[in-house]
């Protein structure tokens, strides 16, 4: 039987549902629903071991965000105490090592365009 593990989960859900609802009574496969629910149990216990440990992701992740938020604000900070230093500014080596570039290395934004003069129609 080839599926993904989301097939079998659901599965064995649909037949551990359809078995206790139906005919609990009944064994199958010389097993009692019971026997059944113990040798499906470790696939149980997986999935519900996965989505805690994706539910613990998600809130780990909500975490750092929240957190960075604020860091973000401490860089900030630093940068613009950097940029304002005398000795540092927004030209030190301190600044260009922080991924910043230096105000000496800054273009000018000029530019020397030329105009094309227009070539006649034929």
């Amino acid at each position: 039987m080839a599926g993904s593990p989301k097939d079998y989960g659901d599965k064995i859900a649909v037949v551990l549902k359809a078995w206790k609802d139906v005919c609990a009574a009944k064994s199958f496969a010389g097993m009692t629903l019971a026997q059944f629910t113990a040798k499906v149990q470790p696939s149980l216990d997986a999935r519900a071991q996965l989505d805690t440990l994706e539910d613990q992701r998600i809130a780990a992740e909500t975490d750092r965000d929240n957190a960075d938020v604020e860091s973000m604000k401490q860089v900030n900070l630093v940068v613009n105490a950097v940029k304002g230093d005398p000795t540092e500014g927004e030209d030190g080596e301190l600044y260009a090592a922080m991924g910043y570039v230096r105000k000496s290395d800054r273009a000018t934004g000029k530019t020397n365009k030329t105009k094309k003069a227009a070539t006649p129609a034929k």
